[in-house]
């Protein structure tokens, strides 16, 4: 295979998960693959891997190292939702953690934007909130060995948040190379007021790196004057950089405000690496009855071409990737919904809409 042909070659990886994961990630497949065939990129070779309550019941583990080892050989790959809660005890740390963690996909970005034709509580949302995903508050994810909670005794519970320059550096970067692709203007979210080491470091690194570039806007913002700021003037807003638990938070908050968490996409990702996932969970109650709504997995994966068509300057993943985006905002303006949203189309019949729309020019 020559230079060219190894550079287009696209291997993807695809795990399932749990509840309505088969569903959405088998949607979100078949739009990629027509987007793709659309665009003029040369099909991707798809990677089927397992992960979540299947896996748990066929290899004893949630998260085989198979799964890991596979993964290592994509370029990217879409992770469905897991339920982690539902699984045995001896099984319950979530394997989209372990995914993160393993890879060092320590940028998890989120998108919020309101959609013509789909009722949001701000029409004028389109901001993008930059989650710094390997530390911080969350417990799974903050220290070399164990967890970063303790209990000393029954009655007593500690939670140890970390905080590294090194991280809040990159994280930064990302946040403002980001800003200057949109409307150049980065609000820094922090809680330095009562948390003046931790916060106060990830504040003051951030406005440190925000000297390097200088045509980027930036103010700071503590989280609860944020919160209340996105609810009254989500418009304000461009990019957010903020740290893990305040991240997860707010972009919930905001995909609440743009329409529904059904329309929140995410990518996770690393300077070499970067995975698809949706923000919500695995809905168990609606796995099997074609009821899910499978666009913010196919937002996720639009995200993930264009963070390919950058990495290995290939055009015609980033035209792939428009043609998702558009074609989703189309199926929407037409008055095409699934039920989560007011709408009557089902998993399939809204997977076949955006499909046929891919293909418009």
């Amino acid at each position: 295979m020559d230079g060219t042909a190894s550079k287009q070659r696209l291997r993807l990886g695809l795990v399932d998960g749990d509840g309505i994961g088969p569903e959405v990630v088998a949607s979100a497949r078949r739009v990629v693959d027509e987007a793709l065939a659309a665009a003029g990129s040369p099909a991707a070779e798809w990677i089927a891997l397992p992960m979540g309550r299947r896996a748990i019941e066929e290899f004893g583990t949630a998260l085989p190292e198979f799964t890991l080892e596979g993964l290592a050989g994509t370029d990217g790959w879409i992770l469905g939702p897991h339920d982690n809660a539902s699984y045995p005890p001896e099984h319950r740390i979530a394997p989209g953690g372990a995914i993160r963690r393993h890879f060092g996909l320590y940028a998890n970005i989120r998108p919020a934007q309101a959609f013509p034709g789909i009722r949001a509580v701000a029409g004028d949302i389109d901001l993008v909130i930059v989650r710094e995903n390997s530390e911080g508050f969350y417990a799974d994810r903050n220290m070399a060995v164990g967890s970063g909670e303790f209990c000393p005794t029954p009655d007593i519970a500690l939670s140890v948040g970390l905080v590294t320059r090194a991280a809040c550096e990159r994280i930064a970067h990302e946040a403002f190379r980001l800003a200057a692709t949109r409307r150049k203007q980065v609000t820094i979210v922090h809680k330095a007021n009562v948390l003046p080491l931790t916060m106060g470091l990830f504040r003051d690194t951030c406005h440190a790196v925000a000297r390097e570039y200088p045509g980027i806007a930036v103010d700071d913002e503590h989280v609860d004057a944020a919160a209340a700021h996105l609810v009254r003037s989500p418009g304000d807003y461009d990019v957010l950089v903020t740290e893990n638990l305040f991240g997860d938070i707010l972009s919930d908050l905001a995909a609440q405000l743009a329409g529904s968490l059904g329309t929140a996409a995410s990518l996770n990702s690393s300077a070499d690496r970067a995975m698809a996932q949706a923000v919500h969970g695995a809905a168990p109650d609606l796995a099997g009855h074609n009821r899910a709504n499978p666009v913010a997995l196919h937002l996720s994966a639009a995200m993930l071409l264009r963070w390919l068509a950058d990495r290995r300057e290939l055009p015609a993943l980033a035209r792939a990737a428009d043609r998702v985006d558009r074609a989703v905002a189309a199926t929407f303006a037409a008055g095409i919904a699934t039920a989560d949203l007011g709408g009557l189309a089902s998993t399939a019949e809204f997977t076949e809409q955006v499909i046929a729309r891919v293909h418009h020019r």
